[in-house]
């Protein structure tokens, strides 16, 4: 059975090292350029080299997002910027415009792949693409498994479909609310997510929510239950959203498909519920499963409320681990404290619990409590750790 390819979000290096150490087969990023998501901690042509040097070490890829719809301002430097990333050997680019596609064919040789923003829902669509030299094309988010089915068995193109994150209520992305509301055009990397906002209804000067606010947002995307289905089917590159997410919800939502599809292509039994409890651990908005099993209803749906919610709490990154003395030096992220239970959270261990009973600052002060992101601090571990292992606290300290 073919092995699909996992790709994963990276908004910076450090999110790139996790998501391939976690398991993903290759990336995508977004440079200073050209991107979407303007707001994320995009690349600059040095960072870019680092990250493919990084990924190809390991025989992993990295593809670069051109994938704005440019006006004619946007479009300064993007030969420049193409060949560049031609001479840093990245693996591909992922573009929505015919103009940055013609620009590539024409001045690079760079692998080219089509973004949803392109909307795709149809055999047709796939080989119009694949005819001018697209390689692969990234699915509209709007088809359900039958669809994607048909489209990969009419076509020669390479498919990719999303399968993890955030859901647009507009048309594969093509939204205008935040251009309208903000000025942040949403399709030159500037979304400000209006659809998430809360409203007030009113008809005939009454106002009709009553209770609570009103917003119009869709579920987040999760397809645990059909990875199987789009293995059969085909599908070569399985989509993972989220370039400004933490470095816990990519190693989690990571991991947890990595370990899917090695069963299930391996043919493994394969105990979902295990699964679904593992990627709760990195939601913090309600999910489902989006259009995979047809035209979404209201369960898909935020109507009137916000789904945030805690995720299980992501406390420190391993940074180095002493065997003879059983201490590990971790980089907080989230406070804690003596006396809480911590699980590991690793890219090949299983997880492993302990209780926080010794805890030192950087003067190797003994301290009780972690309340400083970002700082260093020494703790006594009973077992291995390495570095990248995470620390999920999992009970509190009651005392």
């Amino acid at each position: 059975m073919k092995k699909p390819e996992l790709l994963a979000p990276a908004g910076d290096l450090e999110k790139l090292k996790i998501a391939l150490i976690y398991g993903a087969d290759a990336v995508f990023i977004g440079g200073k350029q050209f991107s979407l998501r303007a707001r994320a901690s995009n690349f600059d042509l040095e960072d870019i080299k680092s990250a493919v040097d990084f990924a190809h070490a390991r025989d992993k890829k990295v593809y670069v997002t051109t994938n704005i719809i440019p006006h004619p301002e946007d479009l300064t430097g993007l030969v420049e910027y193409l060949k560049a990333l031609e001479a840093i050997q990245v693996d591909g680019i992922i573009a929505a415009s015919s103009t940055i596609i013609q620009a590539a064919k024409q001045h690079t040789k760079l692998t080219i792949h089509l973004s949803t923003q392109q909307s795709i829902t149809n055999e047709y669509g796939v080989s119009f693409w694949h005819q001018r030299g697209v390689e692969r094309v990234v699915l509209g988010r709007e088809l359900d498994l039958n669809e994607i089915n048909h489209i990969k068995q009419h076509t020669n193109a390479e498919i990719e479909v999303f399968i993890h994150g955030g859901m647009c209520v507009s048309y594969s992305g093509k939204c205008t609310l935040s251009n309208h509301m903000t000025e942040r055009d949403a399709n030159r990397g500037g979304c400000a997510h209006s659809c998430r906002w809360n409203y007030d209804l009113y008809e005939a000067g009454l106002k009709k929510n009553v209770s609570m606010p009103f917003s119009m947002s869709a579920k987040d995307l999760q397809s645990v239950k059909h990875i199987s289905k789009l293995i059969d089917i085909g599908v070569d590159s399985l989509k993972i959203e989220g370039r400004m997410k933490s470095i816990h919800y990519i190693a989690t939502v990571v991991k947890t498909y990595r370990q899917l599809i090695d069963e299930i292509t391996e043919d493994i039994e394969v105990s979902i519920p295990q699964y679904l409890l593992e990627i709760k651990k990195a939601e913090n908005r309600l999910t489902s499963h989006g259009f995979m099993q047809g035209m979404t209803t209201i369960n898909e749906q935020l109507y009137q409320l916000r789904s945030e919610q805690p995720t299980q709490e992501f406390v420190g990154l391993v940074i180095d681990y002493d065997p003879k003395t059983q201490s590990a030096i971790i980089e907080q992220r989230n406070k804690f404290v003596t006396g809480d239970i911590l699980e590991r959270f690793s890219p090949i261990e299983t997880p492993l619990s302990f209780k926080v009973t010794e805890m030192y600052d950087e003067t190797n002060t003994l301290v009780d409590t972690a309340p400083h992101p970002k700082q260093r601090l020494r703790l006594v571990v009973p077992f291995p750790l390495s570095p990248f292992d995470m620390l999920r606290k999992i009970a509190h300290n009651n005392g």
